[in-house]
């Protein structure tokens, strides 16, 4: 189908700004237009939100009630590895937390070219320990934890579901890139026109590998290589892709993947929206039902 009339106009708006692409930029020079651009802050209430030291990672926490016995999502922002910090996703969290009625601690890992690979990894596997040994102090189970996020994130989330440095029941993973090697049609099919770009992704890319570890068939920078009883292990996911999105391919394949393992696995493509669009509930309404499906999930997992 067409890009939604939503999307049309909303990209039809971005291209009048005029900004240059991500991939003519500095990452500094991205960061400030990314400043720049960002949306007023959010104005829906959430019973608690705190800053909190996760071992040595900042983070946020989310608390949609008093309740002590909450779920907890421990998310990961997306932005490409270089881009994005607890505010640009601030909405999205409180969002999750408040439709999901489970807590959402949002991790501020460390960003490329500065830190490239692992270091962001490394502090979202640190920040998921963190939580699981203080999920009580934070009025949580620490058996009812999910790992999710958006894009770079939601790479974050499903290698660290992968990896399983504490039991998980759940993965929520939206428009992840799991195939760092970019070969999917998608790439092509969508790699102008629609705010992600084929050029962008391969300037991610530079960026987050730029430290010499690690490569494009490393299922801890593409999840989409893990062995199959890897896959088979991970706990129960929805995975969340976009028609018009150069990662839509990845994500469908990795999805098939996860459910060929045998993992249960909802798979919703989005049709006629683009990348990010989870994160733009203020203009799209598939923004919004895509926040409502991803908290009515976390709330069935994380309520059992």
């Amino acid at each position: 189908m067409p890009l939604h009339p939503q999307a049309r106009a909303l990209l039809d708006m971005l291209d009048m700004l005029g900004d240059p692409l991500i991939e003519d930029s500095t990452p500094e020079q991205a960061r400030a237009i990314r400043k720049e651009r960002a949306l007023p802050p959010s104005t829906a209430v959430v019973h608690e939100i705190r800053d909190v030291d996760a071992g040595g990672v900042p983070a946020r926490l989310y608390r949609p009630s008093d309740r002590t016995d909450l779920g907890l999502l421990v998310y990961f922002h997306g932005g490409g590895w270089v881009l994005g910090d607890l505010d640009s996703h601030d909405d999205v969290c409180r969002r999750l937390a408040n439709g999901s009625s489970h807590a959402v601690l949002s991790v501020d890992y460390r960003l490329a070219p500065e830190h490239p690979f692992p270091a962001g990894l490394e502090d979202s596997i640190g920040a998921t320990r963190w939580a699981a040994a203080n999920a009580a102090a934070l009025g949580c189970r620490a058996d009812r934890l999910a790992v999710g996020g958006d894009s770079a994130g939601g790479t974050f989330a499903a290698v660290i579901a992968q990896l399983a440095p504490v039991p998980l029941v759940f993965q929520l993973l939206v428009y992840p890139a799991t195939d760092a090697t970019c070969s999917y049609p998608s790439h092509v099919e969508n790699g102008t026109g629609y705010f992600l770009t084929k050029g962008s992704m391969d300037w991610f890319f530079g960026h987050y590998l730029s430290g010499g570890v690690g490569s494009a068939s490393d299922p801890r920078v593409s999840p989409l290589y893990a062995a199959d009883h890897v896959l088979a292990a991970t706990p129960p996911a929805l995975v969340i892709t976009a028609e018009f999105d150069p990662l839509r391919d990845e994500g469908d394949a990795y999805a098939a993947r996860l459910a060929a393992a045998g993992v249960p696995t909802s798979h919703v493509r989005f049709s006629g929206q683009f990348h990010a669009f989870f994160s733009l509930g203020d203009f799209l309404d598939d923004g919004r039902a895509a926040i409502a499906l991803a908290a009515s999930a976390l709330e069935s997992a994380l309520s059992r």
